[in-house]
């Protein structure tokens, strides 16, 4: 049972693990220099053209570099996901949708939730337990490793929502997680801004027969 996984993977924590020529794990998603601490190595927000989501199979690549490392999920403002947090749920997502263009979208998802009891203990999770109960759970459900991962978590200071992945950076036993709120867009004007049509054209993004919004 996912249970006795979780139950397991919390009695022993394993050794270190070297990198490529016993080198000291790196960071494929990279912040800038590091400091100690939990919430250091936050990367600057940018502006303007959204960044690619990270991919399933990249989030279990960098959490593999250094699995005995306690696993923290920030965000851009200082915030911490609190320790002893449980990972509750995996979902594997099939989203299947019609934009104000009229064009039909599908694409797959992977979330993980997150949750914390009343009562929860001191310690974060290894990224050893996650993987354990990644690895269980891929076994039962068909997990894309190719489909984005998103995290879906809220508290009093992260409100209630499915965050996307911004970047995964390493300290000496730290593995952090930056969360980033989604953000909304207009896929017909994302398609336009692709055309060869003019400035005032791809600023009216829903307009057109074919692209007429709702």
């Amino acid at each position: 049972s996912l249970g006795a996984a979780w139950r397991s993977a919390r009695a022993a924590r394993p050794g270190r693990v070297a990198g490529v020529d016993d080198k000291k794990p790196g960071n494929e998603w990279r912040a800038p220099a590091a400091e100690k601490g939990l919430l250091q190595n936050q990367p600057k927000k940018t502006e303007g053209k959204q960044k690619e989501r990270m991919k399933t199979n990249e989030f279990i690549s960098e959490l593999r570099r250094a699995p005995e490392n306690q696993l923290v999920f920030v965000d851009g403002n200082g915030h911490a996901v609190h320790t002893g947090y449980h990972l509750t749920e995996l979902k594997a997502a099939s989203l299947d949708t019609v934009d104000c263009g009229g064009q039909a979208n599908q694409w797959q998802e992977t979330i993980v939730q997150l949750w914390v009891p009343a009562n929860p203990d001191n310690n974060y999770m290894t990224a050893a337990k996650f993987l354990k109960i990644f690895n269980k759970v891929r076994g039962m459900i068909p997990l894309n490793f190719d489909a984005a991962i998103r995290v879906e978590y809220g508290d009093e200071n992260f409100f209630q929502s499915t965050y996307d992945v911004r970047s995964i950076t390493h300290d000496e036993d730290v593995t952090r997680v930056l969360l980033q709120t989604p953000e909304t867009i207009c896929k017909a004007r994302d398609r336009r801004h692709k055309s060869t049509r003019s400035e005032a054209e791809r600023e009216t993004c829903c307009s057109g027969v074919m692209q007429s919004c709702c």
